[in-house]
């Protein structure tokens, strides 16, 4: 199963993008997390952070499509995010070592309703994508990337 966690790209800089994820009553997930009080599970706030991170890297060069996630480092949760509310993330790259990349980012909660809310931390950290590595034999592996 494939979750696009980004709807929409509102900036995109050489190291830096921001974007935005709706959070509806419809998405598949919310049906089991948790069935009387839905939001957007902790582990998904990541892959949206990956998934923007991704698209960075993509506009810099195309060939690290099949970067993945290496790493995940002080990871902090805040805010929860629940359906009609949105999840705004912004990126930074903050490192790049070879083929590795470092990121910095955070997810705010977006909710035109409830002012007090609206901006709050919902997830933070930094987290670094790598080539795809795939596993042919014990004794080899072939990258991808």
């Amino acid at each position: 199963m494939h979750f696009d966690l980004v709807d929409s790209v509102l900036e995109l800089e050489e190291e830096r993008i921001v974007t935005l994820k709706q959070v509806t009553a419809a998405e598949e997930y919310l049906q089991d997390h948790f069935p009387t009080f839905p939001i957007l599970p902790g582990v998904l706030m990541i892959e949206s952070m990956v998934q923007a991170a991704r698209r960075l890297l993509v506009s810099r060069d195309p060939s690290l499509e099949t970067h993945v996630l290496g790493e995940v480092r002080a990871v902090k949760y805040g805010a929860m995010v629940k359906p009609g509310q949105a999840l705004r993330v912004e990126v930074r790259l903050s490192k790049s070592a070879g083929e590795v990349f470092t990121f910095k980012g955070t997810g705010c909660v977006v909710d035109a309703s409830n002012e007090s809310l609206d901006g709050a931390t919902a997830v933070s950290g930094r987290f670094s994508l790598r080539p795809l590595c795939v596993r042919v034999r014990d004794s080899e592996t072939v990258g991808t990337a």
